[in-house]
């Protein structure tokens, strides 16, 4: 009886960790994250990015940056089932996080959208293809230039969008999972991961290939990386892992140790066939990073993601994430066709990363902030609070 007690003394102590901390090293870590998708969309040798002027310059940005953009995703699809579990309300309903998760994400959206079809993607877009990707529905069906339209990013909110609907039901049935065996789910959702890519290579046609030369198809890239069920996996190993943490059934190796192997892992998706870089590879670290910086806020540890700067750029990461492209897809079209030497690429690229930043902090101020604090919740709930 006393075993008993003291473990549920402990799963309380987590369960309140997790609701009075705001988690500002994970808050932090999303701007690392988004910055290695502006990484890897500099890099592409594409004629509406490159800049390089050299083949071997681009061969080389594009080798060392080429995966980054699929680590970055994988890393914000498991955190946020994570965050959204750690700051889930007993008393909350399903309407009501609809509601707070739609007024936080779709403004941004429908901003960077215009944005995207004003500078640029209207001369080449169809109608229908900008009306899907406003609706968030460009991710439903195998077809590369409507998944990556208008703002190429922005295909990973329309899964989020589908997460976001499933939500409450997954949390629900994630808490009926008994504390010890949800190591056993954990490792069954990251076995799905890496069974993705390897049933995209073995069922699925192998032709037409992506654009770039890389070896899958669209069918296999679309299945593998874009298709809102199967990028659910990363969603709800974020849910199951937030359950782990807040219920003293996970194994905290750090985060020097996390990221140590998340270097390692990364270099390792050079050497393993793209899909598996691109979805599988580096899951385990992005696991352990995100758990160990939980870990590390509830027990007031010093890290360096959560000092004020970081957490301000964290804050303002959405409106990047959505920003970025346009950013440098305007700045090609500027320059015309001319091509650069790599020190005058680099500044161009810190120039690009700087307006990035000034435009993020405006949409996060002016936008992003004041409408969430508004319309988060009914003005009858407001006033009641008030």
């Amino acid at each position: 009886m006393s075993r008993l007690a003291d473990t549920k003394a402990k799963t309380d102590t987590h369960k309140g960790a997790a609701r009075l901390s705001r988690l500002p090293t994970l808050t932090g870590l999303r701007f690392p994250a988004a910055l290695l998708v502006f990484l890897y969309h500099a890099a592409l040798p594409i004629p509406a990015l490159r800049l390089l002027e050299e083949q071997d310059a681009v061969t080389g940005f594009y080798k060392l940056a080429g995966q980054a953009g699929g680590l970055g995703v994988s890393f914000f699809f498991v955190l946020s089932g994570f965050v959204l579990t750690w700051s889930a309300r007993a008393d909350d309903s399903p309407k009501a996080f609809i509601r707070r998760r739609f007024v936080k994400i779709y403004p941004n959206y429908v901003i960077a959208w215009v944005l995207a079809m004003v500078l640029f993607a209207a001369a080449y877009t169809p109608d229908w293809m900008a009306l899907t990707n406003l609706l968030m529905l460009q991710v439903w069906v195998p077809e590369f230039n409507l998944n990556f339209s208008v703002d190429p990013p922005s295909w990973s909110l329309g899964a989020e969008a589908f997460f976001y609907a499933a939500f409450p039901l997954v949390l629900h049935f994630c808490r009926r999972i008994r504390p010890g065996r949800l190591k056993y789910w954990i490792g069954g959702v990251i076995a799905g991961i890496f069974a993705t890519p390897l049933l995209a290579y073995a069922l699925l046609p192998q032709a037409p290939g992506i654009p770039g030369g890389e070896k899958s198809s669209v069918v296999q890239y679309w299945f593998t990386y874009v298709l809102p069920p199967v990028r659910m996996l990363d969603f709800v190993l974020g849910v199951l892992v937030a359950l782990a943490v807040m219920n003293g059934r996970w194994r905290n190796i750090g985060m020097v140790w996390s990221g140590l192997l998340l270097v390692v892992t990364y270099i390792l998706t050079a050497y393993v066939p793209y899909l598996y870089g691109q979805r599988a590879v580096c899951i385990i670290p992005i696991v352990f990073m995100i758990a160990a910086g939980a870990v590390a806020d509830t027990k007031d540890r010093f890290t360096i993601f959560r000092n004020p700067v970081m957490v301000w750029l964290g804050d303002i990461s959405f409106a990047f994430y959505l920003l970025h492209f346009i950013v440098l897809a305007y700045c090609r079209k500027l320059l015309g066709s001319t091509s650069f030497s790599v020190p005058a690429t680099v500044g161009l690229l810190a120039a690009s990363l700087a307006v990035t930043v000034l435009l993020s902090w405006a949409m996060y101020a002016l936008v992003e902030r004041p409408i969430t604090r508004r319309w988060s919740r009914p003005r009858r709930a407001q006033a009641t609070a008030t």
